[in-house]
């Protein structure tokens, strides 16, 4: 098999993995209904089934990651994929809601292992200074499945039930993890090791076997992120409880015995190179802001929408279409702009964008315009759009490819904490800035008369606002300049870093 033709296969099974995540998520919002009618289900029963995968999913994306870096990343893409497959086949086929609840923390396990490998094989077969494109093609697919979803998910309801949603994957997913294991890419051999290294054990003829996998570092860090996400997402339904306070101390209780300990061990889950490496931090600073921001935004867009102007679901969906529009056409735009302007200026002029578009709704009131309220929209899009590919691009090429996996976990870690600390954060401010409406709020989730919402929706707009010029502020460590994020940074000479040979492997390209 030629280059070009493997290249094109892993292009196609990585787009084709964001995509069908991309379009579950917004498939189950439109199925939840039908679902809670149809199984007699409760309120909070029906929200457990995005609750538990989002906490499966989050908690362990990075050893997922970890995972594909030591075993191969179309191996791990391949069962995860299956797995997410054959887990929406459950739950289409599930008697009960107990039933899509479990089998919904299942699939978000097979999606912690689909999504870190949709980047890594990304990483592995294209070369660092050829990525760009490639990252530009997959988030344009997401923000069309993240359009297509509400549309698509309705139709299959409307027409033959919510059993239906959760069968539109199987197929797709099944052709292309059966692909993926057909297919065979070849994968680099032992390296031989300039020296004594750490963090995995080293041969008499001079090659390196891998290190082994931070099970401990893993469980700590899988409990942090479990404590952090259930309490973000109670945050809205509950507010500032005993529950609550108790699963934010555990967060980060268990947040600084992670940190203490992958400074302890000889092979950290986290590599140091990647834990030290400032333009890394930076861009994963910058992906949370900005989706923290932007799903904060939203939450409160849809309330003004649909509450405020009265708007059904479907109005208020072609108002928001912009958002998703723009993405599209964002994505491979940018990056054709980092590789003239550079990560650096392109994300800051994306941030500034993504801020100006929070402003903008901010001041919508009943009055407001179509055009004024898509405007805003519009800017949120164009500016998102090109966060993602930038920020992303800035991460899966500043390490090497053998920590493709756990770069890739972080990101989608940072892009799934985003959204609920966004919407936790939103729903807090409306509460505290509009407390008459809290008496009218019913026990099955946040809601507000009109007035008082309308009252609120400016301040909060207001400071998530500010959340996404912080992630403006921390697009100054990102590179200058394209090849300035090509290579990883130099192995540290004490310790538990990566060897000389993995720098010089990752700037020749792979």
């Amino acid at each position: 098999m030629t280059a070009r033709r493997r290249q094109r296969l892993v292009l196609t099974g990585s787009i084709t993995g964001a995509v069908i995540v991309a379009l579950d998520g917004t498939v189950l919002t439109v199925a939840q209904p039908a679902l809670q009618r149809d199984l007699h289900a409760s309120f909070g029963q029906v929200q457990w089934t995005s609750t538990g995968y989002l906490i499966a999913v989050a908690s362990l994306l990075v050893f997922a990651g970890r995972l594909g870096d030591r075993y191969g990343h179309q191996r791990i893409f391949a069962l995860g994929i299956l797995g997410f497959g054959a887990t929406s086949a459950g739950i289409g086929l599930a008697p009960g809601v107990g039933w899509v609840i479990g089998l919904r923390v299942a699939q978000g396990i097979f999606g912690a292992l689909l999504q870190p490998a949709t980047l890594g094989m990304l990483r592995a077969t294209y070369p660092s200074d050829r990525l760009g494109m490639p990252l530009a093609l997959r988030t344009s697919a997401i923000g069309l499945a993240a359009a297509a979803g509400p549309v698509l998910g309705g139709a299959l309801v409307a027409h033959w039930g919510w059993r239906a949603a959760f069968f539109l994957n199987v197929v797709p997913a099944g052709l292309i993890g059966v692909l993926a294991l057909a297919v065979r890419v070849p994968t680099p051999g032992p390296r031989a090791t300039a020296g004594a290294t750490t963090g995995g054990t080293t041969t008499a003829g001079g090659t390196r076997t891998p290190a082994r996998l931070d099970l401990p570092g893993a469980g700590l860090l899988a409990l942090a992120l479990v404590c952090l996400v259930h309490t973000l997402v109670a945050l809205p339904e509950t507010g500032w409880t005993m529950a609550t306070t108790l699963g934010g101390a555990a967060a980060a209780i268990a947040c600084g015995a992670f940190i203490r300990h992958e400074h302890r061990t000889a092979s950290p889950l986290v590599p140091l190179s990647v834990v030290r490496s400032t333009t890394v931090a930076a861009a994963l600073a910058v992906l949370l802001s900005a989706s923290a921001a932007l799903f904060g935004a939203l939450f409160v867009s849809t309330y003004f929408l649909q509450d405020v102007l009265a708007l059904d679901p479907m109005q208020s969906g072609l108002r928001v279409l912009p958002l998703a529009v723009l993405m599209v056409l964002s994505a491979p735009a940018s990056a054709v702009l980092q590789r003239r302007y550079g990560p650096r200026r392109t994300t800051m002029a994306a941030m500034t964008l993504l801020t100006v578009g929070i402003l903008a709704l901010s001041q919508l009131d009943r009055t407001s315009s179509v055009p004024a309220i898509s405007g805003g929209f519009l800017l949120l899009g164009a500016g998102f759009g090109t966060v993602m590919v930038t920020a992303t691009a800035v991460i899966v090429r500043h390490v090497s490819a053998d920590h493709a996996g756990v770069a890739g976990g972080l990101q989608q870690t940072a892009m799934n904490i985003g959204p609920a600390l966004g919407v936790a954060t939103a729903t807090m401010l409306v509460t505290l800035t509009a407390p008459t409406a809290t008496g009218d709020r019913p026990s099955g989730g946040p809601h507000w008369t009109g007035e008082a919402f309308l009252s609120a929706m400016g301040p909060a707009l207001l400071t998530l606002a500010a959340v996404a010029a912080t992630g403006a502020l921390a697009a100054v460590k990102l590179p200058r300049r394209t090849a300035d994020g090509d290579s990883p940074q130099p192995p540290a000479t004490a310790g538990r870093d990566r060897d000389p040979a993995e720098a010089t492997a990752v700037t020749s390209g792979d």
